[in-house]
């Protein structure tokens, strides 16, 4: 038998139902549905209807106890045995994870009702940006959508829900014509001038390959000896990334590129070829110094101190870098991925096509990377600009001017 009730909230009047449904035998206490957040009475009907067809058929949604924050942990483990995702997404998707928790994390499965789910949406709308939403949303939608493959709910609260909008300001829209942070060709040349005067062992190899190459640092850091491919040309294979959270030297763990594009094979100059020799010699010779002490995974670029032949990772390239940019007095919000920004930009410089650089660089669609190619460079658009005024020149000659 289903009784329905009237109750206030900030938001105006809204309705409830309870059910009651014979006797626990487990507790020996009255079995008792309550789901609330409806906006009409005929609403609360339409669903006590709804669940009572359901006990006829024997089926016990509403029974289930399990909250929203025991089946995301459940649902976390399922998602990354059946899409075999890295490390990364993981970490991002917990972090999403959270941000629902502080709303969700104790109410049953069954109880969240699209209202419920909508307000989170609304209260996660006050504190973060469009895209930090859009992440949590899509994580949310894969909670639900699992529970009912699982029959712990009937229906998918977050089928309707939406992503509330917000008119951009002036000050968002100019921002999104912001450039990241990369070198015109003489900035460059400048950092390259103080890494041969000031640099530290192994400083020149590390940014003349990510400078030569548009490698992400991670990338870098995993390369071993047989990614450098010789035939009729100098080749290097990309194919694994460096992981490692924490920046513990010894717990690092080689994952898959970002994307399928990420994989790729790219030439590179002479002068990155006999950079990466000569650190591979330094690594033999090393190694036979140092014997089994030596971590033998024919890395190229290694930690040459307290952990021999172990690889470097990406923070002690950002402390390196760092400390260059200070001696050179240039931007210190520069970081080792400008390298791959200022390589696609040359490469544009250079003539090379859209499409050629972002198959070198590994994209297959990055926004980034169009907005430095339709932007070039400062020497391109000074050279445009001179074109033009020459070419007005002939034309106001002609009408004499």
């Amino acid at each position: 038998m289903a009784s329905f009730h009237k109750y206030q909230t900030k938001s105006g009047t809204k309705w409830m139902l309870r059910i009651y449904n014979g006797i626990d035998k487990k507790t020996g206490k009255r079995k008792r549905i309550t789901k609330r957040g409806f906006t009409s009475l005929n609403q609360a009907k339409k669903e006590a209807r709804q669940i009572m067809r359901d006990q006829e058929e024997g089926v016990d949604f509403f029974y289930s106890t399990i909250t929203f924050g025991e089946f995301s942990e459940k649902w976390l483990q399922i998602y990354e045995e059946e899409r075999g995702v890295k490390p990364g997404t993981i970490r991002i998707r917990r972090h999403e994870i959270n941000n629902l928790n502080k709303f969700l994390s104790d109410l049953k499965m069954i109880n969240i009702t699209w209202e419920i789910y909508q307000n989170v949406l609304y209260k996660l709308h006050e504190t973060f940006s469009q895209n930090t939403i859009d992440g949590i949303h899509r994580t949310g939608r894969m909670i639900f959508k699992k529970a009912m493959q699982h029959d712990i709910i009937r229906k998918d609260s977050t089928e309707y829900a939406f992503l509330p909008k917000r008119n951009s300001t002036v000050e968002e829209l100019e921002s999104e014509r912001i450039l990241p942070k990369y070198m015109e060709k003489e900035e460059l040349a400048q950092f390259l001038d103080i890494v041969s005067q000031d640099g530290l062992e192994m400083d020149m190899a590390i940014f003349l390959t990510l400078s030569y190459t548009g490698l992400r640092v991670g990338e870098l850091c995993a390369l071993k000896e047989h990614d450098i491919r010789t035939s009729d040309e100098t080749l290097l294979s990309i194919t694994k990334t460096y992981y490692n959270p924490n920046n513990n030297v010894r717990d690092y763990r080689l994952v898959t590129p970002k994307t399928i594009s990420s994989r790729r094979l790219i030439d590179i100059d002479p002068v990155i070829y006999d950079a990466l020799m000569g650190l591979i010699h330094d690594n033999q010779m090393m190694k036979k110094e140092l014997g089994e002490e030596y971590h033998d995974e024919n890395f190229i670029f290694v930690n040459r101190s307290d952990y021999p032949g172990y690889p470097l990772y990406p923070k002690i390239i950002q402390q390196r870098m760092t400390r260059l940019l200070k001696i050179a007095k240039m931007d210190a919000s520069l970081t080792p991925h400008s390298f791959r920004h200022t390589h696609g930009s040359l490469l544009a410089e250079a003539g090379v096509s859209l499409e050629r650089i972002m198959e070198r660089l590994g994209h297959t669609d990055d926004k980034t990377t169009k907005n430095i190619y339709l932007h070039t460079t400062q020497s391109v658009r000074r050279s445009d600009a001179e074109k033009f005024g020459n070419l007005m020149q002939s034309v106001n000659k002609r009408h004499g001017k």
